[in-house]
């Protein structure tokens, strides 16, 4: 099992996770807008209490989006600058994968349905399976307002379980997809902790990336253009 350093800050929520020796330990805060402040004192402590330094690292995961703008450009940023100080590969995570995990091991579900609130009356969101702990995308993650999300619900033999902050808007939502769930979530975020546990099997797949690749996930267009201009 490799040992790596996994962060995120793509929500109001700032954490961190070590997955170390079996060991998986966590740093989680509410704490909006302060990430930049945050952030890194929390990724020291946190391997300054276990004894671990950077250049102990295998890789260095962190949540790519979709997510808030200015938490996945701070978190790509930290995650670039570690992977070339200590010459890491790098794996992103979709925040909305992270969710979908977190929400399956809170309660039993066939499927889940992420939803983040992406803003200006839109949500992020995207359709999953969770299977032995890892997420399976069931279509593309997407961004649209609330009523304009596809009506079509993939086929599940059990329950379907919605989550995220997104769910604000449920009541939006075609009646066939907020009458498929079974519970509802809507106070999770994507946390760390889920996004080291989804990095440790792309690890093993050799699913890394080198630091000057990475490109957070913004599934809007002109943001991205404008990120690469």
């Amino acid at each position: 099992m490799p040992t790596l350093l996994a962060f995120d800050t793509s929500t109001e929520a700032c954490s961190c996770a070590v997955l170390f020796g079996g060991r998986l330990e966590e740093r989680f805060e509410l704490i909006p807008r302060q990430h930049t402040q945050l952030l890194l004192p929390m990724i020291h402590g946190m391997l300054s209490e276990l004894g671990l330094r950077f250049t102990d690292l295998d890789a260095v995961a962190f949540g790519k989006g979709p997510g808030s703008f200015t938490g996945l450009r701070i978190a790509a940023g930290v995650a670039q600058g570690i992977a070339f100080a200590a010459d890491l590969p790098v794996i992103g995570v979709s925040t909305l994968a992270a969710l979908a995990v977190e929400a399956a091991e809170s309660e039993k579900a066939a499927l889940v349905f992420s939803c983040l609130d992406a803003r200006i009356d839109e949500i992020y969101s995207g359709w999953y399976q969770v299977r032995d702990g890892m997420p399976l995308l069931l279509g593309q993650e997407q961004l649209c307002r609330p009523e304009l999300l596809s009506s079509d619900v993939p086929k599940a033999e059990g329950p379907i379980l919605a989550a995220g902050n997104g769910l604000q808007f449920q009541a939006r939502l075609p009646s066939s997809v907020h009458t498929s769930f079974e519970n509802s979530l809507p106070l999770l975020l994507p946390r760390s902790r889920y996004i080291a546990r989804i990095a440790s099997q792309m690890w093993q797949r050799n699913e890394t990336m080198a630091p000057e690749s990475i490109e957070p996930v913004y599934l809007r267009d002109k943001v991205t253009q404008s990120q690469r201009q």
